[in-house]
């Protein structure tokens, strides 16, 4: 059965995520994480981890961010200090990260980041050698291909199945970066995505009318696909959200709760629509399953809005001098225009990006009929002109005074609702929890021999090995009148409502007729709920090496066993994309020249000619090889040239099968001394470091 994945950006989110019945929770620490602007501390880590096993959750630490050299000890202490806390895993993105943890801590889980952009079994059988567990999946993937991949590795993997889609493989942005210093890679992404663009098309600009925002990805939404992913074989369903509220994270998680139950006890589930509105109106900046039903870029971006809109309920009809006539959505069937909601204008059709946009809170809500004559008489325009003879309802909303500025806004505008009072009350339960809403089963088996004392061994149904036994100071005395029975048991035992508990199964062995009072039961339940809590809260006995005796010797590894001859010579090495490109750059004499082209195939006559002309020929390969693309594989295996290597996939592929040079390039994302001389012990001749780089980095 997959795991529930929630995200936790803090307290608050992780209460939400355990009672709304997570399986597990990820979160980042306040440095090595990417997302770099919530996390807990490290001195708040051992509290957090007691705080989810006792309640039977797992506990995974992002630490998913390129480790630069200089930081390279900080990092092995904090490995260290995440291990002693009970972490059950950390999820990484750097393979020196990966390699360090397994070697300081070999009793940690490592989990493979997203940001290690891997889309095929290669790439995963890769992060095996690094000592990588399970795997989350490039979340550009569709069903089909996970299909494929869960059939050709026995890896652990991950996908998310909800939440913000990037508009490049995430560890492969790197427009942050090069524009504004913050990269992604590091946790500091600007989010260049969420900008409005212009188009030139042809040398033209092109207008784009309501449509600027070109990089902006909808949000993934795969509810209804649950079903097909349990099938598959999927570890764990991750949402994503470290920097939503409580809210968000309730709602979503409640919802793949009910869908990953249903689907794994073969129960059709009929998703609420009302529960599903509620995930849109909590955060969406459109849902849809978008690349998990396969890849249709038109539906991924739709190019209106780079943010939170919540739910569309209407489009503005007319502009009155206190409020506005709209006709309504039919989401506002499921969920109408009330007092209290929070709307707000969207005017993208006419309106700049950089101006700001109207909204406030509804005062009042009143429904209007109109035939069309009498919207005729108030200049409201028709939608739909054949329909004349029909009335049609709209909807007049008042808004408190000074709110709003009615001037800026037009017929034809869009209402959305950004917020809405009853989310609050939907997520309260588990927001707002005054006791444990997640209930975990626990199995009882009680010994009461008359003359002996009463003994209560309690085993957790989900967790096995956390069982305790208790028993009564003295031995039972024989009943006068009512002797123990399984009934009375029962329900005194079975009083677990202000704990994490619930009794699921309950034995009784007999002998005589033993008298326990109430009083007895409920003291013996009180101590083995107390010892049952406090063994899970235990931090495991781990085995933990000094973290900066490991580092030291993995960086003597480097240079004693480095084969690298340094040439100071300079040369030009030019990368082309086009044949006129090719023809300038031979007449230059460059060291080498790289073939970047679209099209694999039909290279080999340029190789050819590049070789002719007494020039180092080298191929780029994708920087994505996913399941269905052996083909790539076995075409640059018959090129005899040099191969630019830019996956882990294709690196591993080609491991030890190739007799051409390999060259790993930048988006292999080496950004320390450790992950370099990993890349050219797996039979790299030349790398290029990440673009995270500066250039006293990179010496």
């Amino acid at each position: 059965k997959p795991e529930i994945m929630s995200p936790a950006g803090y307290w608050p989110q992780l209460h939400a995520a355990i009672e709304a019945g997570a399986d597990a929770v990820y979160f980042g620490l306040t440095h090595f994480t990417a997302r770099a602007k919530v996390g807990f501390t490290l001195t708040e880590l051992p509290e957090v981890m007691q705080t989810l096993h006792r309640r039977g959750l797992k506990g995974y630490v992002t630490f998913n961010t390129l480790v630069f050299d200089h930081e390279l000890d900080e990092a092995v202490r904090a490995l260290a200090d995440i291990a002693a806390a009970g972490a059950d895993s950390i999820i990484v993105q750097d393979v020196a990260v990966a390699q360090l943890a397994r070697q300081i801590a070999p009793d940690l889980a490592i989990h493979g980041s997203t940001q290690m952009s891997i889309t095929s079994a290669e790439g995963i059988a890769l992060a095996q050698q690094f000592g990588v567990s399970r795997v989350v999946l490039a979340r550009e993937l569709s069903l089909d291909e996970v299909r494929a991949i869960r059939a050709a590795t026995d890896c652990e993997l991950e996908m998310f199945v909800h939440g913000a889609l990037c508009v490049s493989y995430s560890g492969q942005c790197f427009s942050s970066e090069a524009w504004g210093g913050r990269s992604a890679n590091r946790g500091q992404c600007a989010q260049a995505c969420r900008l409005p663009y212009e188009l030139i098309v042809d040398d033209q600009l092109k207008p784009l009318g309501d449509a600027r925002y070109l990089l902006s990805p909808g949000d993934l939404y795969a509810l209804h696909q649950i079903p097909d992913i349990v099938d598959i074989g999927i570890s764990a369903l991750k949402i994503e959200g470290r920097y939503k509220d409580a809210n968000y994270v309730a709602l979503t998680t409640r919802a793949y709760r009910q869908a990953v139950d249903a689907a794994w006890h073969g129960r059709s589930h009929a998703i609420d629509p009302v529960e599903e509105l509620q995930l849109t109106q909590v955060y969406s900046r459109g849902l849809g399953a978008h690349f998990v039903s396969g890849t249709n870029h038109q539906t991924v971006v739709n190019g209106r809005s780079p943010t939170h809109r919540g739910v569309k309920v209407g489009v503005v009809q007319r502009v009155l001098a206190d409020g506005v006539l709209i006709t309504p959505e039919p989401a506002t069937a499921i969920a109408p225009i009330k007092p209290g909601d929070g709307l707000f204008f969207d005017a993208a059709n006419w309106r700049s990006p950089a101006e700001p946009e109207e909204g406030g809170f509804v005062y009042e809500v009143c429904e209007k009929i109109f035939n069309a004559e009498a919207q005729r008489r108030r200049g409201i325009k028709e939608e739909n002109p054949r329909q004349s003879a029909q009335s049609a309802a709209l909807v007049e909303l008042k808004f408190g005074n000074g709110q709003i500025n009615f001037s800026r806004i037009r017929p034809g505008d869009w209402v959305w609702r950004t917020h809405d009072p009853e989310l609050e009350k939907a997520a309260r339960p588990f927001t707002q929890a005054s006791q444990p809403v997640q209930k975990r089963p626990l199995s009882l088996h009680a010994t009461a021999h008359e003359g002996q004392p009463l003994r209560l061994t309690w085993t957790h149904d989900e967790q096995p090995h956390i069982s305790v036994t208790v028993q009564s100071p003295e031995p039972l005395p024989a009943a006068r009148n009512q002797s123990l029975s399984l009934e009375f048991a029962r329900e005194q035992l079975g009083r677990l409502g202000n704990t994490p508990y619930e009794l699921a199964n309950l034995t009784l062995e007999l002998n005589g007729r033993p008298f326990a009072p109430a009083s007895l039961l409920n003291n013996l339940r009180r101590d083995a709920v107390e010892q049952l809590q406090a063994q899970q809260a235990a931090p495991p006995t781990s085995e933990i090496h000094e973290p900066t005796a490991v580092l030291h010797y993995a960086l003597a590894q480097t240079i004693n066993h480095s084969q690298l001859t340094i040439n100071h010579s300079q040369f030009l090495h030019l990368l082309v994309r086009t044949p006129d490109q090719l023809s300038a750059a031979l007449d230059l004499q460059p060291a080498s020249i790289t073939l970047d082209y679209l099209d694999l195939y039909g290279l080999r006559p340029a190789v050819e000619q590049v070789q002719a002309a007494g020039i180092e020929a080298r191929v780029a390969s994708p920087r994505i090889l996913k399941p269905d693309e052996q083909r790539i594989v076995n075409f640059l295996r018959r090129l005899e040239c040099a191969i630019l290597v830019r996956s882990t996939g294709l690196l591993n592929a080609l491991q030890g099968q190739a007799s051409q040079p390999l060259h790993g390039d930048f988006s292999l994302n080496a950004a320390n001394a450790l992950s370099a001389h990993t890349f050219f012990n797996l039979g790299l001749a030349r790398l290029a470091p990440t673009h995270d780089l500066n250039a006293a980095q990179i010496a």
